[in-house]
């Protein structure tokens, strides 16, 4: 039972994470280019390293693993959380991700 609680707690907190970096996402997206955003672009943000150190220092904590699934577009940008717990016990620890549009989300939970 606890194993089921601590695995519930951690797909919250990764989401939770999540949210928070799409709002970073979208305060990339409106900031001028001059000023290190996008420009009314998330196309800056590229599915590595760099594209993730655009919205945060530390891509890991407590919680999971976060990184740019899909590279940005003009339009759209997907992030992805891998958290550190196995909530139904497939070998694959829970995963989020969100598609981050200007002026909307999407959350979609791949695993948990």
């Amino acid at each position: 039972m606890f194993s089921a609680s601590a695995a519930s707690a951690n797909l919250e907190a990764v989401t939770g994470d999540l949210l928070n970096l799409a709002a970073r996402a979208q305060q990339y997206y409106v900031k001028p280019a001059g000023m290190g955003g996008g420009g009314n672009s998330f196309s800056g943000l590229s599915a590595d390293a760099s594209g993730i150190a655009k919205l945060t220092p530390k891509a890991t904590n407590d919680n999971g693993t976060y990184s740019v699934k899909t590279a940005g577009t003009a339009s759209k940008v997907v992030l992805k959380g891998i958290g550190n717990q196995d909530g139904d016990g497939n070998g694959t620890n829970c995963t989020v991700e969100i598609e981050v549009f200007a002026d909307s989300l999407a959350t979609t939970i791949v695993d948990r």
